[in-house]
């Protein structure tokens, strides 16, 4: 007998040629991927994965583990434990930073089988996501919409009004989108190199529209043609973490939006966003992280107009657990001008987990205490905390707020130490970072 993920639960089919009862049992991924049941009988219990557990490591609770949670989703799978409310406990306690599955010796595909069992405790009422991100999430599959209910959000970042934890400084444009910015400078500029397609993402176009204004200009001063499918959508990120519906539908209007672009590439700003296009376009086009791409090319250079600013960086999960990378470039690093190292425990959770702040905002600054304290203390003036994810970004910037970082520091997405801003770019990019 063999177990199966379907509609939202686990059924029991045979192993005999398949009837009209059992033919319709499937995962979402069953064309790739081997059912669900093969997935949860792959973990072979060693532990390796407890050493980079955030969660564990908080608790030293073996539930609230990668092998834990396996057991128990594997139990109930297999009819031996009953659906049980600590079985979906420890579900949504788990960050989903992915870094079990570079330390796992079997290979289980740990981010998947969380994906599905999201979706399974969601469709079968064990877990209910706040309303808020349920209405967050229906708001992303509309990004005009999205893009107007966050306007004023813009304009509070553009005054410095701050009135939320994750909300920081800066200057997102109001009106422009990426899409019209990226082709105002493709006819100015006119680059002449490889072809990329852009993902703008949703809460970045919204919110931080400024950093995909700069990753447009970092990318056409080194001579890449840059393209915004209008027709694109949200990358289905936001979904998955709260194991709701809509995922293919997303999946299906990017596909088409990108399949039709005529590009080398898709590059993506956010390593979150990132991962989930990755599994849309695969075989279709390659999905690169915008710094991994441009680390192949000979970039331009900066000179930072702060001489004693420090910057340390931090590497989102997404980027190396997820889309298995080694990091981010050091002659893209270096590229910046600036004196720079890897923050300590820079390939640790920072507790960001997509949208699990907002989802258990104790454990999530439990987690980032942690990697946070060294900024207490560290060298530079400014000190700056570069990574490559928005949500990231957020997650950092809320240490002010929480008290864990008593002295002033900056966050920056690494393209914005690269960006030689709309002036420089005009004058051949010799414009300092500031």
């Amino acid at each position: 007998m063999d177990f199966c993920f379907d509609n939202g639960v686990f059924k029991e089919v045979s192993n005999s040629p398949p009837t009209p009862q059992t033919a319709g049992c499937s995962t979402p991924h069953d064309k790739a991927h081997p059912a669900l049941s093969e997935m949860l009988t792959n973990c072979v219990h060693c532990g390796f994965c407890l050493a980079v557990c955030p969660t564990y490591q908080m608790t030293g609770d073996e539930n609230n583990s990668p092998r834990g949670r396996l057991r128990l989703w594997r139990e109930e799978a297999e009819g031996r434990l009953a659906p049980d409310p600590f079985t979906a406990h420890y579900t949504t306690e788990c960050v989903g930073c992915l870094a079990c599955e570079p330390a796992c010796p079997a290979n289980v595909p740990y981010g998947e089988i969380l994906e599905q069992v999201r979706h399974q405790h969601v469709d079968t009422a064990r877990t209910r996501p706040p309303l808020s991100l349920r209405f967050a999430a229906a708001l992303s599959k509309r990004q005009w919409l999205f893009n107007l209910a966050m306007f004023p959000a813009r304009i509070l970042r553009s005054l410095g009004i701050l009135p939320h934890k994750f909300l920081f400084a800066g200057s997102p444009p109001l009106m422009e989108s990426t899409a019209a910015y990226a082709q105002r400078l493709m006819a100015e500029h006119r680059p002449t190199g490889p072809r990329v397609a852009l993902l703008t993402g949703c809460l970045m176009e919204s919110v931080f529209r400024e950093i995909n204004f700069a990753t447009v200009r970092v990318l056409i001063e080194n001579n890449v043609q840059v393209v915004v499918p209008p027709d694109q959508g949200c990358c289905g990120a936001f979904q998955e973490h709260l194991g709701l519906d809509g995922i293919d539908q997303l999946r299906d209007q990017n596909r088409t939006a990108f399949g039709k672009a005529s590009v080398d590439a898709v590059v993506c700003n956010s390593s979150g966003c990132g991962l989930a296009l990755s599994k849309t376009l695969t075989d279709q086009v390659p999905v690169r992280d915008v710094l991994g791409f441009l680390g192949e090319l000979k970039l331009a250079q900066r000179t930072p107009s702060e001489k004693d600013a420090r910057v340390y960086v931090d590497l989102p999960c997404h980027l190396i657990h997820g889309q298995k990378q080694q990091g981010i470039p050091a002659n893209v690093l270096n590229a910046t001008g600036y004196r720079w190292e890897l923050a300590p425990q820079a390939r640790d959770c920072c507790g960001s987990g997509g949208i699990y702040n907002i989802q258990k905002p104790e454990n999530s600054q439990e987690i980032l205490r942690g990697k946070s304290e060294f900024l207490n203390n560290a060298a530079g003036s400014p000190v700056i905390l570069a990574t490559s994810n928005h949500v990231c970004m957020m997650q950092w910037n809320s240490a002010r707020s929480a008290g864990l970082v008593t002295r002033p520091y900056q966050v920056k997405h690494v393209i914005q130490l690269l960006d030689p801003g709309e002036d420089g770019l005009r004058r051949g990019g010799k414009s300092a970072v500031s």
